[in-house]
């Protein structure tokens, strides 16, 4: 069967972004004439990664569910109605072969646009513990595509099927030589490096464990290289301004992990499921440092997981200053 058209949705954060990214390259491998179409959510992330990265991509103007009652959930509720339309108008026009959901806001609407007109759509599900717009469109989706066993709790058994998740293609290619990498960050060959990452948007108790160890990171002989993620990276940027250590490497998002990856002796990382593919991957030993804040605990799972195998280090979030 050949493949023309495909509808990638879904985003909001890296973790559902690359995934998707990683998909698309994938089906443009194997079916390079495939026009792909990415769907996200205006204003999130997706929308400029996504074409930084060659694809189209259109944005519906919905947004997550509030957690309390009032004129957000008006919005909410007149985003999420407009957001329907206009993914059922773009159905109508791409007519796509499949619909590919990652999670995130805008495959919502876009897979059950799909769905009504029945089209064959897939889940993408990155987690141990599913989000709530994967649960809701796991009923009428075709296929479940699922990294961790046990799903079942949340998905119809017969529609499972064992993937593991997708990682970035520039990742499979081993970087043979760590000196390309550190002179892509104006490292030298003697450097110790520290990669610290706390994911696309970035973690707040990572970058305030970093903010408050300053001092002592200026007195190492160690090189570190710290995403801070876009929330805190202009906050950051100013706090840092007239104290930044020569050996501190303050960005606010790195597009070249495998270039990071390979320069790093160490990396200390938040737990989420894409990271965890990642490092897994390339084999690299991690300090993981679960978020707190999300739902059912998952990132302390997947650390926990890890740890077990002695293939990482796990460290509280409380404890992380230390």
């Amino acid at each position: 069967m050949s493949i023309e058209r495909v509808i990638i949705s879904g985003g909001g954060t890296g973790g559902h972004i690359f995934p998707a990214l990683a998909i698309a390259g994938e089906i443009g491998n194997r079916y390079p004439d495939a026009e792909i179409l990415f769907v996200g959510a205006l204003g999130r992330m997706e929308m400029e990664k996504v074409p930084n990265a060659g694809y189209k991509i259109i944005g519906l103007p919905v947004m997550g569910f509030p957690r309390k009652p009032g004129l957000k959930m008006l919005k909410f509720v007149t985003s999420l109605l407009k957001s329907n339309r206009l993914a059922k108008k773009i159905i109508n026009e791409f007519n796509p072969q499949i619909a590919i959901g990652v999670g995130g806001f805008a495959s919502g609407p876009l897979l059950r646009a799909a769905a009504q007109k029945k089209i064959p759509t897939l889940i993408q599900e990155q987690n141990s513990y599913a989000g709530i717009t994967n649960k809701l469109l796991g009923k009428k989706a075709d296929t479940i595509c699922v990294a961790y066993d046990k799903m079942a709790r949340y998905f119809p058994k017969e529609k499972i099927v064992f993937t593991g998740n997708p990682v970035r293609e520039s990742l499979l290619q081993k970087i043979d030589d760590r000196n390309e990498a550190l002179s892509y960050f104006g490292l030298k060959s003697k450097d110790k490096v520290v990669l610290i990452i706390g994911g696309s948007l970035g973690a707040r108790s990572i970058n305030n464990a970093v903010l408050k160890n300053v001092e002592t990171i200026a007195k190492t002989d160690v090189q570190f290289i710290w995403q801070t993620g876009s929330i805190y990276y202009r906050e950051i940027k100013e706090k840092m301004k007239d104290a930044t250590p020569s050996n501190l490497h303050i960005h606010e998002f790195l597009s070249r992990m495998d270039l990071a990856y390979a320069a790093a002796g160490v990396v200390i990382s938040r737990a989420g499921a894409g990271t965890i593919s990642e490092l897994c991957l390339v084999g690299q030993s991690v300090i993981l440092v679960p978020s707190p804040n999300v739902a059912e605990d998952h990132q302390t799972k997947n650390a926990r997981a890890l740890e077990v195998k002695e293939a990482a280090i796990m460290i509280p979030d409380t404890e992380i200053d230390a």
